[in-house]
């Protein structure tokens, strides 16, 4: 008869098991279902968790309505819905002084912009307000959309020389590139759609061959599984009986077998000091038992969502900085740290800050790279392919949706260089190797033309290192598709 201790250990390896895990993360499973996002600064007020009861009944109805909890509609739905006319109008730039405009066009000095010169008494220029708006949702993140009242801000017109209006005043790269007056919609919607057309030529690689991995999920990997509760507290020792443990445990038990509507949200600012003391105090056996805890409710997005929040990240950047300290990290740690740091991305709130907030990104960059070569350990090597695709896909998206690099070239530059080592030391696992070029193919895909992860790309003959993988893999499409395609036509 095993003890709780070894029962644990033998389900933890089990569901730690190669096959399982990598085959989730290929095929992108594992994700939880849809979260009602509930509103952090009210759950956890003093007024909130006097509420929460109520809260409750609320979350548990709202399934059969068309708005959520406290009328927030759901996410998914709303994005899918034509933009109102309000939500349009929005999207245009009104500035009311000459330094307003001047900043919103040092702003968009890598892209372009068009300022529509009106004013109140001129209705040829309301005739053109509803296109104009729709040209502004259209442009999105490609360019600036701009409009001034000249009637209001008599400083600009005379700035710009405004004699008449409507006028438009097109740049493109922070020079002028276009002028003209007249309220001729076919002609503002061509000079418009041609500046846009200008400013964002399609990107090289949008005509290569890469239907492996376009077709890829872009859904974040996961480690959603829960491990017998009451083992895993037996790892705790007496750390399992502090309150804020409890707490947790019970909202990952009721989450588990209730559904996520039905879990109520412990305190968890009193796991956030729990969290904290720990890792200052106990051993890292006794931790990795804590961050198992933390790993499994991060899956949750309203538990991630408020660690995304929390000022400086006092709870999950301490926690990071600990383990990398680590100078012999128990596998058992690294693995479960690298598996909570997946999770973060359950919450859409955490991307940014972990793309752009040197207190996440540094700690979680060098956890990456750090556990990608770890010969010893098969599934940590996984993890960190997990952590590595999450990050790549994040910032994919970012590319092609806002036109913009959220992750520091710096860390691109580390990530990229890290999995080529891993890529071309995979000799045994096809999965191993499928995880790598995943990660490494959304990692490199429309990188700016002319940047430093190109030049290291050529410097370490990326494209040899994974043609190379050909003989070993022969059935690995990814392999032909990036070395091929992304490397060869696309550099």
């Amino acid at each position: 008869m095993l003890n709780n201790l070894q029962a644990y250990d033998l389900w933890h390896h089990n569901c730690n098991n190669f096959s399982n895990d990598f085959a989730t993360f290929l095929l992108g499973k594992g994700i939880p279902e849809h979260i009602t996002n509930l509103p952090q600064t009210v759950l956890n007020s003093s007024v909130g968790r006097i509420l929460q009861h109520s809260i409750d009944d609320m979350l548990k109805n709202s399934r059969q309505r068309k708005y959520g909890l406290l009328g927030i509609e759901d996410q998914a739905r709303i994005q899918n819905e034509p933009q109102t006319s309000h939500q349009r109008a929005a999207a245009i730039k009104t500035p009311t002084t000459a330094r307003e405009l001047d900043d919103l066009l040092l702003k968009s000095k890598n892209s372009c912009a068009i300022i529509f010169f009106t004013s109140q008494n001129c209705g040829p220029c309301r005739m053109l307000y509803p296109l104009y708006e729709e040209l502004a949702a259209e442009a999105a993140y490609k360019g600036t959309l701009i409009k001034v009242d000249v009637g209001i801000s008599q400083d600009i017109g005379t700035q710009y020389s405004i004699g008449a209006t409507p006028t438009f005043i097109t740049y493109l790269k922070g020079e002028q590139e276009n002028r003209w007056s007249g309220a001729d919609p076919g002609k503002l919607r061509g000079n418009v759609k041609l500046l846009l057309e200008m400013a964002w030529p399609p990107h090289p690689h949008e005509s290569l061959q890469l239907p492996t991995l376009r077709g890829s999920s872009m859904k974040p990997i996961l480690y959603s599984r829960v491990p017998p509760l009451d083992k895993l507290l037996s790892k705790m020792g007496n750390s399992a009986e502090n309150p804020a443990v409890q707490g947790v445990k019970n909202f990952v038990a009721a989450r588990s077998v209730e559904g996520a509507a039905e879990a109520t949200l412990p305190d968890l600012d009193a796991f956030s000091w729990f969290l904290h003391d720990s890792i200052q105090k106990l051993p890292p056996e006794i931790t990795f038992a804590i961050v198992d805890l933390l790993r499994v409710a991060l899956a949750d997005a309203r538990f991630s969502g408020y660690f995304a929040e929390e000022k400086q990240h006092k709870t999950i950047g301490p926690l990071l900085e600990y383990v990398n300290s680590q100078k012999s990290c128990p596998y058992s740690l690294r693995l479960v740290t690298l598996q909570a740091a997946c999770n973060l991305f359950s919450s859409p709130l955490f991307i940014e800050h972990i793309l752009c907030c040197r207190t996440l990104t540094s700690p979680i960059v060098q956890l990456i790279t750090t556990s990608l070569l770890d010969d010893e350990h098969h599934n940590v090597r996984v993890a960190a392919a997990s952590v590595s695709f999450n990050i790549a896909i994040a910032n994919s998206k970012l590319r092609t949706e806002e036109y913009r690099e959220a992750l520091p070239e710096g860390d691109q530059v580390e990530l990229a260089a890290s999995l080529l080592e891993a890529i071309g030391v995979e000799e045994g696992s096809p999965e191993a190797l499928k995880g790598f070029l995943l990660a490494f193919g959304h990692l490199v895909y429309r990188i700016p033309k002319d940047g430093e992860l190109v030049d290291l790309l050529k410097s370490m003959d990326a494209q040899g290192t994974v043609l190379g993988k050909g003989k070993l893999f022969p059935k690995e499409s990814l392999i032909s598709e990036i070395g091929k395609e992304l490397l060869g036509k696309g550099l």
